[in-house]
């Protein structure tokens, strides 16, 4: 008498057979985007919806715990929960048809929700995460069907059966993932596209920097910030991608006439160039969310007197190409300031990751209400008209930057030799400048410190201290002055609404 080997199947193949075809479902609906367009991604779709409803002090958490890893731990936080609900969406499938079934179709809503939901989207958003959907319920259903008997035992056929299905559902998504990735190019594209790019040279060049514009003292933030270590703070989980010869910039609302600018007729104007240091608001007290660089544009003052705004209007909504918005003072963009619509970094074309290959620079201002990066739209309009991205999830509509100053050298908790010690760092007030910088130690009297030469009212300013330091536990702080002669507040204040204040202090021990 013949017996067919048989052998229960355990939870565990059917949890794999769900994220098999979770991943089906992500490479499908990759690959299905670039029918609609790269912003129409599932997954980014969803994991960009989840950015914008993360409560604000979450972000401000996130922010300033990963700094620019934020969005690489929200990315694999997403990923892990998404292959967890594709298990038990594989389980309940074996354990309680049609369940799993039903759990991916879910997912499915949500994702297409999430998508239908982004700025400038329309209906056609949905049909990536539709179509990635149908594919992982069919794999789903494929790979996980119920024996004929109810013991749930298996035939070794049956067995063989699921682990080619398997092999076979899990080369798919591979295959689709990759190649969308592979079929896109649209990052390589713009990649190689910056590359061959040729910057006409400023008109209007970055005055010299003076001879003593930076200190020579370990550990001091250098006065230019490379733009390898450029801080990045925005909402954008993948940095867009825009070739030049696709990217145009729209001037229109309560204007005259409405502007329509190319990459090559921007590039083709007089061109300025400007030592400008950026700030962003989600920066703590003795935070480095700040940077120094060379920025080259165009003046946007120019080109919103060409569109000729009205004499209503008192802001400019800026929308990124992601759909991100920002609301800047019309009065600010207009007053005579280096405000730019930029588009090369420290003498190169702008890193994808900073706005490439457009953005607007706008000193005295925080970045949320003034640093749009891959800027496309200029719309002239009211404040009391128009809402931006982060002033409707609580966050001021104006926000000038608060003198600020940061003790570098020596760091928290450092132990030092007692004797001379150099105590230095930076401080700001961008478009006021900074003409005093003080420090104290244990509550003492306030001492003057030793200011570096300025460059310019835009950029931070160097400064330090010789300190006679005496053994024991010591705590510096440090105040600055601006330009105006207003002393920086020692008022304590979170980054949320309008940034964060309040004095530097380190503690350090002296043996």
């Amino acid at each position: 008498m013949t017996h067919q080997r048989r052998f229960r199947w355990p939870g565990v193949m059917a949890a794999l057979a769900g994220v098999v075809a979770g991943g089906v479902t992500l490479g499908v609906g990759e690959l299905a985007s670039l029918l609609v367009g790269p912003m129409t991604s599932p997954f980014f779709a969803v994991g960009n919806t989840i950015v914008d409803l993360t409560p604000e002090w979450l972000k401000s958490f996130a922010i300033s715990t990963f700094g620019e890893n934020d969005k690489n731990v929200l990315l694999l936080t997403l990923g892990a929960v998404l292959t967890l609900f594709a298990a038990v969406a594989g389980w309940l499938q074996l354990r309680r048809p049609p369940l799993g079934l039903m759990l991916v179709a879910l997912l499915g809503v949500a994702a297409i929700a999430a998508a239908v939901n982004r700025p400038g989207s329309d209906a056609a958003y949905a049909i990536p995460s539709i179509i990635g959907v149908t594919a992982g319920i069919t794999t789903l259903w494929l790979l996980v069907r119920q024996p004929s008997e109810p013991t749930n035992i298996v035939s070794g056929a049956d067995r063989r059966r699921f682990l080619m299905l398997t092999a076979g559902a899990a080369g798919l998504a591979v295959f689709a993932f990759l190649g969308s990735r592979r079929l896109g190019q649209t990052r390589q594209d713009v990649l190689e596209a910056r590359d061959r790019l040729r910057m006409p040279r400023a008109a209007d060049p970055a005055p010299s920097l003076p001879a003593d514009v930076e200190l020579d003292v370990d550990g001091v933030t250098p006065f230019t910030t490379p733009n390898s270590d450029f801080y990045r703070v925005d909402t954008a989980l993948e940095v867009p991608v825009v070739h030049p010869d696709d990217w145009q910039l729209r001037i229109h609302g309560m204007v005259d006439r409405t502007v329509v600018l190319t990459f090559d007729q921007l590039v083709s104007l007089p061109l300025v160039e400007r030592m400008i240091t950026l700030t962003c608001v989600s920066n703590e007290i003795g935070g480095n969310l700040a940077g120094s660089a060379v920025w080259r544009g165009y003046p946007l003052e120019e080109l919103l007197l060409e569109a000729g705004p009205d004499a209503n209007a008192d802001m400019v909504l800026s929308t990124s190409v992601d759909g991100y918005t920002a609301s800047t003072p019309l009065d600010v963009l207009t007053d005579g300031r280096d405000a730019l619509l930029a588009v090369a970094m420290n003498g190169e074309p702008l890193p994808l990751r900073h706005g490439f290959p457009v953005r607007m620079v706008v000193p005295g201002l925080y970045g949320y209400v003034s640093a749009t990066k891959w800027v496309v739209d200029l719309e002239v309009t009211r404040f009391d008209q128009a809402t931006a991205y982060w002033t409707d999830r609580g966050w001021a509509d104006r926000a000038p930057i608060k003198t600020a100053s940061r003790i570098d050298v020596p760091g928290s908790f450092a132990r030092l030799d007692a004797g001379t010690n150099v105590v230095a760092g930076v401080a700001w007030a961008q478009h006021r400048g900074i003409s005093r910088v003080e420090v104290n130690v244990d509550d003492g009297p306030w001492q003057d410190a030793e200011l570096t030469a300025e460059a310019s009212a835009d950029t931070w300013r160097q400064w330090f201290w010789d300190w006679d330091a005496t053994p024991g536990r010591h705590t510096l702080r440090v105040r600055a002055t601006d330009g105006d002669g207003e002393l920086q507040t020692s008022d304590k204040a979170p980054p949320i609404p309008d940034g964060a204040s309040g004095w530097h202090s380190v503690v350090v021990e002296v043996v």
